[in-house]
């Protein structure tokens, strides 16, 4: 069953074709990306119209390169699956529009995908991960710990109370004044750090939440504590080793309370579902992260459990999950009607309680 995939949810415009019968590593038949970044640059960060305006410039493009990529026509395909939501709403609009007109013209199901169930399907496109697993998706919208207990069907067990790690990383990087985006700046810049040791007693930052019985997040604190350490500096440029110890400091630390909540969440996993092989999948933008990786994997060993993160390719927004989320639907006998309306707002778990704050994007 081959399936285009088309993605517009907010600054990378993505298009990918998946054959979901074949076997793992040979799925992806194509799979294109084409970022906005040097658009939003100056601004810090991205513009919906901006991000709108590039999706119409690039999306016909990107269609007409992915099949060219897979050797494949219209007429080899079985269906359509494109971002409904959540997301900036006149790029979703677009994809969503493009993909409609494609199932129309082709008389193909289409099948609209949740962009955040992209990303907790990866595993499955990837490594054929079985139901149920662990979720954590981190990314710069939403930070969340979830039960994926199959297709369509998710149980959210803690959410971020007001910013997002993707979006703490970002704008602690402009307070920095590193450029955007903030996450593989704070990244490559914290590598740099010559006495981690050192830096982290030198900048000693707040992990908010962290032994808490509850499984949300908080990073809004930590974000400024940031502010505060930085307007502590010597007045003038900011020195670059004084940013690499303030950047590990701070990636450490969010790596520490990421692992906290997740370790909690293992503890309740195990009891409430007896499975032999237990897997923590890490699923989002911000799993690109090498230092969470890995303090996600000590965390995983020490509790026995499996982890699992995505390729990085396939970390950040990416057209392959979806194609991928839509074959799992389309497999099961589910398609969505061509007058879905795009969803700017679209919990995995409609029935989750409701939190304050950036909760509401749940």
């Amino acid at each position: 069953m081959i399936i285009l995939g088309i993605e517009t949810s907010c600054d990378e415009t993505a298009v990918a074709i998946i054959d979901g019968d074949k076997p793992v590593g040979a799925r992806i038949l194509s799979s294109l990306v084409l970022s906005q970044l040097e658009e939003h640059r100056a601004f810090g960060g991205v513009v919906p119209e901006v991000a709108a305006r590039a999706h119409i410039d690039h999306i016909h493009p990107l269609i007409t390169g992915a099949l060219q990529d897979a050797n494949l026509t219209f007429d080899d395909l079985d269906g359509i699956a494109a971002t409904c939501g959540p997301g900036l709403i006149g790029g979703v609009m677009i994809g969503m529009m493009a993909g409609k007109a494609i199932a129309a013209a082709k008389n193909l199901p289409f099948i609209a995908v949740n962009h955040l169930e992209g990303h907790a399907l990866t595993p499955r496109l990837t490594d054929d991960t079985a139901f149920p697993y662990l979720l954590l998706l981190v990314s710069g919208g939403h930070t969340q710990i979830l039960i994926a207990e199959g297709v369509g069907s998710y149980k959210r067990w803690g959410t971020t109370l007001d910013d997002a790690a993707g979006e703490c990383f970002d704008k602690s990087a402009k307070l920095m004044g590193l450029p955007y985006p903030g996450g593989p700046e704070i990244q490559k810049i914290a590598a740099q750090c010559k006495d981690p040791a050192a830096a982290l007693k030198r900048f000693p930052l707040p992990t908010p939440m962290k032994g808490r019985k509850e499984l949300d997040f908080s990073f809004s604190g930590l974000k400024t504590a940031v502010r505060q350490s930085v307007e502590k500096l010597p007045a003038g440029d900011l020195n670059r080793n004084d940013i690499a110890d303030l950047s590990h400091a701070f990636q450490h630390t969010v790596a520490e309370i990421i692992a906290d909540r997740c370790a909690r969440s293992i503890e309740r996993f195990k009891s409430e579902y007896k499975i032999n092989t237990p897997t923590l999948v890490v699923s989002g933008g911000v799993a690109a992260n090498i230092a969470i990786r890995e303090k996600l994997k000590q965390m995983c060993e020490t509790h026995s459990i499996k982890t699992y993160a995505p390729p990085v390719s396939l970390c950040g927004d990416n057209a392959a999950m979806i194609a991928w989320a839509g074959y799992e639907h389309l497999k099961t006998g589910k398609s969505d009607p061509l007058d879905f309306k795009a969803r700017p707002r679209w919990p995995l778990d409609p029935s989750a309680a409701p939190r304050h704050g950036a909760g509401v994007k749940a």
